[in-house]
């Protein structure tokens, strides 16, 4: 670990790991390769392995730098096989899903609202607040983790696969409570769609949460609207479970590609959220490492920071280049302002498509706030120092940002 960033490790974790090094020594590891996922897969849902060639291309990228370069645990490597049993047997019963009920893949996705902003910026606190209504649909985090209806479950009655996110959640809660302090997770509540587009193999998330650097490399050369189709066959098939008026969409990585995500959403509002990137990245850096060291006993916290000052960096640009060409899609919100008068941003957005905020959806609003008080999970601790960046390079970093929006 690096010198300053000390990981919350439970006891039982620390022995699981020391044992699974001992019998590492002896040749038995957890069987992370594509060839196994993609059989355990088929033989799990008794379906045929079905993928296109950039998806079967993309498994291979991610297992191989999972194996090479992630140095996991043996806690993370059992996790990370049980994510990726998860991903694929959801995706082949997508598949079988759709070919039963073929009108799924033709319902209309009105023009989403997209919030993207630079973590730490505001992104899930008008997320969490426009879900409050119950004419907007999100992402619910329960969802994302249980895609699809068990079977003979009841229309309109997901109560096991809420009750399982919800076991989840006290896990990594018991796991990693330093964590939940920085990004709560609530099981029913509303959560990033990226996670979605983890389904399709095409998505930051790998990046986000392990040491993968060969698998980030192949995909920062992929075409991405097949991360962003995918995306809307998901929210397509949400949809059918339960419809509602319009998406509220959520995660920083849309700014990487916003010129993708308006090919595949044709009109969707962008909201970007600004915050001055010295008041983020420290937190940020530390959210990531914490969620790293659930993985691996290897974090070099440093090391996490500078490569996602370049990563955010690189991504506010590229969304500023989209702005250049189609100004009339974004809205901005400052991040002083949302603290200031949260309703007065949330008028605004709706506002901008065209809806009425009534009284029952302030009101209702107003109570989801008052029930998620800042540090009502504890207080998230940490400081630049940890993670080796200076003010100037920060600045640097985001430059063109910067003096795009008088940061």
């Amino acid at each position: 670990m690096t010198d300053g960033f000390t990981p919350f490790v439970r006891r039982p974790i620390r022995l699981l790991n020391r044992l699974g090094s001992l019998l590492e020594e002896r040749g038995v590891t957890v069987d992370l390769s594509a060839e196994t996922l993609r059989r355990r897969a088929v033989k799990a849902t008794g379906l045929p392995w079905s993928a296109d060639r950039q998806t079967d291309l993309a498994l291979d990228a991610l297992c191989r730098s999972i194996i090479e370069d992630a140095q996991l645990s043996t806690f993370g490597a059992l996790v990370i096989r049980a994510r990726m049993h998860g991903i694929l047997t959801t995706r082949l019963r997508v598949a079988a899903l759709l070919e039963r009920y073929p009108d799924i893949a033709t319902l209309p996705i009105e023009p989403p609202i997209v919030i993207a902003g630079l973590q730490r910026s505001g992104t899930t606190m008008l997320h969490r607040l426009i879900a409050a209504d119950p004419d907007m649909r999100a992402v619910g985090s329960w969802e994302v983790v249980h895609l699809l209806p068990r079977k003979r479950e009841k229309s309109g009655r997901p109560t096991v696969r809420i009750a399982q996110t919800k076991a989840a959640e006290l896990a990594l809660r018991y796991l990693n409570p330093q964590f939940f302090a920085i990004h709560a997770v609530e099981a029913d509540g509303p959560e990033e769609d990226v996670l979605l587009q983890e389904y399709s193999l095409l998505s930051q998330v790998p990046e986000a949460m392990l040491h993968v650097p060969s698998y980030a490399e192949w995909l920062s050369k992929q075409d991405m609207h097949g991360s962003y189709a995918y995306l809307k066959v998901l929210l397509q098939i949400l949809q059918w479970q339960d419809p509602r008026r319009r998406w509220v969409l959520k995660t920083p990585a849309h700014l990487e590609h916003l010129d993708t995500l308006l090919d595949v959403f044709p009109d969707a509002l962008i909201v970007q959220t600004h915050r001055d990137p010295l008041r983020t990245t420290a937190s940020f850096s530390s959210m990531l490492a914490h969620g790293h060291s659930v993985f691996s006993e290897h974090v070099d916290a440093r090391e996490v920071a500078r490569h996602w000052l370049t990563r955010n960096a690189d991504m506010v640009n590229r969304a500023l280049d989209v702005r250049e060409q189609r100004p009339e899609v974004f809205l901005d919100v400052r991040y002083e302002d949302l603290v200031d008068d949260p309703m007065a941003q949330v008028e605004r957005i709706y506002a901008a498509v065209g809806f009425e905020l009534t009284e029952e959806v302030r009101a209702r609003m107003e109570e989801h706030r008052k029930g998620h008080a800042q540090h009502s999970h504890g207080v998230h601790r940490y400081s630049s120092e940890e993670f080796g960046l200076s003010e100037g390079e920060v600045n640097d970093a985001y430059a063109r940002y910067r003096a795009a929006f008088a940061l």
